[in-house]
């Protein structure tokens, strides 16, 4: 589980390809690393997004996404406290960018039906690992209760991109904008798959006054490599499987 590096868009942190192969190649051998720090990819050229930035600590493939299925889909809370080491490295580097005064922390909800069958929000709790390690001087707020989410959502697996906005859309409200008036906002998930969701979460917090929003995730899909997106039930007897091998 290792952090991903360089090769990767500035803004939502999408890899960026040249020619075919992975600008994280492409810059090792004909440039210096430090260009593609400020490279957009295609879509944030042809598309501004609504966050500032989004950055996660590493690819969702592997072990890392083994380690949240095993958080999200075998409830082993412990797993909370490796990740939460992990976003609080994404959340440092974040930082930087804040200015004097710091973001509200706003982790992505759950619907109440998945909350209550699962017992925690896995982006609220790995949050509240992260803000205990944030660096020293650096004042985070967490704002659980801001965002809701109104109805579940269909899985994203085969549709299009307007479908997939269309499928968001009104997912989410902003239940207490008098916490995000006139404030940036640092929105925090456990996997950026297509970034429809933080999207439309920034959207709104936007629409409700929120200045600037950013976004920290455990995990995010890379072009190039498999992308999970699977439905919430194949992830539920994943998880289910990987608990039992896990546990021997």
């Amino acid at each position: 589980m290792h952090r991903i590096e360089e090769g990767v868009c500035s803004v939502c942190g999408e890899r960026l390809a040249v020619s075919g192969i992975s600008a994280t190649t492409a810059s090792a051998a004909a440039q210096p690393a430090c260009t593609t720090r400020d490279s957009r990819c295609g879509l944030c050229r042809r598309t501004e997004p609504l966050f500032a930035r989004a950055l996660a600590y590493g690819s969702y493939t592997g072990g890392l996404r083994d380690l949240i299925h095993l958080l999200k889909y075998e409830r082993v809370r412990p797993a909370a406290k490796v990740l939460g080491r992990m976003l609080s490295e994404v959340v440092a580097e974040l930082a930087e960018s804040f200015g004097a005064t710091p973001p509200v922390v706003v982790p992505v909800p759950l619907y109440s039906r998945k909350l209550h069958e699962r017992g925690f929000n896995q982006s609220e709790l790995v949050t509240r690992v992260a803000l205990k390690l944030r660096p020293a001087g650096l004042e985070l707020a967490l704002k659980s209760g801001v965002l809701k989410r109104l109805r579940p959502t269909l899985s994203q697996t085969g549709l299009t991109r307007e479908q997939r906005v269309e499928n968001v859309r009104g997912a989410f409200s902003v239940v207490h904008p008098e916490e995000v008036r006139g404030r940036s906002v640092l929105i925090v998930d456990d996997v950026f798959t297509t970034g429809t969701t933080v999207s439309e979460c920034a959207r709104i917090l936007l629409r409700s006054g929120a200045t600037k929003v950013w976004v920290a995730t455990v995990a995010r899909t890379l072009k190039h490599e498999a992308v999970y997106a699977v439905s919430d039930e194949n992830r539920e007897m994943d998880g289910v499987k990987l608990g039992r091998a896990a546990h021997g």
